[in-house]
């Protein structure tokens, strides 16, 4: 199958299985897993951050983040569609009695500065005090501009607020950029980094701040659940991933744009801003978005279908899989306007 549905899907390659088999593992609640211990240093010098921490998953990354940086009955600002708001269970809300403040993002991803000043609680015992600004990097495939970045991290000065990045497709966001993820972290206090999306890891989060920070986030990643033993096989496929699949994320992003081009030559609607990243969200008419789904499938192709359907590329797709797709969309075009011109047939003469 050519499975186009996220970048989550993606597996681990031979090279990755060969350096996981020959891991150095020990107790990591211990502290004595080499193999971790070694990610941890590395993810923490790549960004620029005094301290990092493995997590099994970015849900429990971003989790974590929010329990070290906020106290129940705090706040933080996240956007309407941001990931750990709309699509972690309120696992804030649930286990941490943290309150989300959610605000509509701008058309390019940013969460407007001027929304979020509207929004900090004044110091009044009526109000949860706001704490924390969380922003997406990138926020549905769109790159977050470098600018913005400074600004939020002067306004989060100002306002007294912590900043944290849910930075899921954050080197997605690097190399569209052509700079060093360093660059991008010098404006957060702390950051999540998901391994096993593009990257290719089969599991893992990386949340990275400083060493104080990271100390209690440990506390906290263990009284969730996230304490891990002989997690070095993992990291191992982590350490692979952030070595050797970071820079090809942009054959992902090409085949993107190559992907764009080609569907709106055969008359696909493709939604601004086009593809940034890996990313390409596309208008279908609902009387196709209906059929597309299903009618790919049989053809073997997975794709998640709709009157917005969103199209990921990634390490496991290749441009004559891309290839294919557009000749099955121009077909399933084709057999659309059999059935309506059948179907107007039918209506005039019975």
């Amino acid at each position: 199958m050519i499975d186009l549905r996220s970048d989550t899907v993606t597996r681990p390659s031979d090279a990755m299985r060969l350096a996981m088999s020959r891991a150095e593992v020990g107790d990591d609640v211990y502290g004595d897993d080499p193999s971790v211990n070694l990610l941890e240093q590395e993810a923490a010098e790549l960004s620029g951050k005094e301290a990092a921490l493995f997590l099994p998953t970015g849900t429990q990354a971003n989790l974590v983040a929010l329990l070290t940086h906020c106290q129940r009955g705090e706040e933080y600002i996240v956007g309407q569609k941001a990931h750990n708001y709309l699509f972690e269970a309120g696992g804030a809300a649930v286990l941490g009695s943290i309150q989300p403040q959610p605000i509509d993002a701008a058309a390019d991803g940013t969460l407007p500065l001027d929304v979020v000043a509207s929004v900090i609680k004044p110091d009044d015992v009526h109000f949860a005090r706001t704490k924390l600004l969380c922003i997406e990097n990138t926020h549905n495939g769109k790159v977050l501009p470098l600018d913005y970045l400074q600004q939020a991290w002067v306004f989060t000065r100002e306002k007294g607020l912590a900043l944290h990045v849910d930075g899921a497709r954050i080197m997605n966001a690097a190399v569209a950029l052509n700079v060093p993820l360093s660059t991008l972290t010098q404006y957060c206090d702390t950051l999540t980094i998901c391994l096993s999306k593009g990257l290719g890891a089969p599991i893992g989060s990386l949340l990275c701040g400083s060493a104080e920070y990271i100390k209690q986030a440990r506390r906290w990643r263990k009284m969730v659940g996230g304490g891990m033993r002989q997690a070095g096989i993992l990291a191992e496929a982590a350490r692979y991933a952030l070595l050797n699949n970071v820079e090809r994320l942009r054959e992902d992003h090409d085949n993107a744009q190559w992907l764009a081009n080609a569907l709106s030559a055969i008359g696909v609607e493709v939604m601004a801003p086009g593809a940034q990243t890996n990313m390409l969200f596309l208008k279908v008419p609902a009387h196709e978005a209906a059929q597309l789904g299903g009618w790919m499938k049989e053809r073997g192709v997975l794709m998640s279908a709709g009157p917005v359907t969103r199209i990921v590329t990634h390490l496991d797709v290749s441009r004559s899989d891309l290839e294919k797709l557009v000749s099955l969309w121009k077909e399933f075009k084709q057999s659309i306007n059999t059935q309506s011109s059948t179907t107007a047939s039918k209506a005039i003469y019975g």
